[in-house]
This record gives C-alpha cells, structure tokens and sequence, in this order.
C-alpha cells in the first residue's frame, strides 16, 4: 500500500482537533506496509522510542529506498508512518538533501503528543539519513 504524500496528510491534520488528529495518525499507521515478524530483531529496532518501533530499508534497483516498519503501539505507528511520508521510495540523494525535521515541523508534534511519543523521531530520521548515505 502507498502511504499518502505529507502535503495530502498535512491538509486532513490541519483541519482537526487534538482527537481526531490521534485518529488520523492510527489511521495513517494501519496504511503501512506490514513488516514480517522476521524482520522484527534487535538490529532493525530504532532506539530511543518509549514504544517498540522497527525499521528495515530494502533498497531498490533504481537506487530508491523503500522501507519497512512498524510499532507495538498505535499513534506510535501513525508517527512512523508520517515520517515515511516524507522519505518512502525517494532516492537516496534526495532524502540526504531533504530536512525532514523541516518537513515535519508543520505537524507540531511537539505540542500535539507527549514527548515520550515523539522522542524517537530523531533516531528514526537519523538511521533513514544513514541508510541513504550508505547507498548514495
């Protein structure tokens, strides 16, 4: 399943209010692409995240990085699925030369959930930033 461009996600979320946001983003974690249990181990695990989160990049002939990921937690899940927005299936060089903190500020995440939800992101962001330097 393709997950929906950020600027698409971006224009639902600006027009809720706090409950509904959080339905948006469990919403926007059951469209990722299910991640075989296989894939789930220490060495794909993001660090950092009050919840279980996975990621798993599968590199694609064209030099494009598809990832794979999933969380044990449901709104947890919906922020993966966001930041994957905004990097799923880009070349590598473009997700180095892309601001994904940036492109997510919009979202005021901060403000929105507690910090323990969103203390992972940087981690995330970072091992998707090491994995396109790898290929790039």
């Amino acid at each position: 399943m393709t997950l929906p461009a950020l600027s698409d996600i971006f224009d639902d979320y600006e027009l809720l209010d706090g409950e509904e946001r959080y339905r948006l983003l469990i919403e926007l974690g059951r469209s990722l692409e299910p991640m075989p249990d296989p894939l789930k181990t220490d060495s794909t695990k993001v660090r950092g995240c009050s919840a279980s989160v996975w990621l798993y990049a599968m590199p694609q002939p064209d030099h494009r990085l598809h990832f794979l990921a999933d969380s044990n937690a449901a709104i947890t899940k919906g922020i993966v699925a966001l930041v994957l927005s905004a990097v799923q299936d880009r070349p590598a060089e473009e997700i180095l030369a892309m601001d994904i903190p940036t492109e997510l500020a919009r979202f005021d995440l901060s403000r929105q959930l507690s910090s323990n939800r969103t203390q992972g992101i940087p981690n995330m962001i970072a091992l998707i930033r090491d994995t396109a330097a790898r290929l790039a």
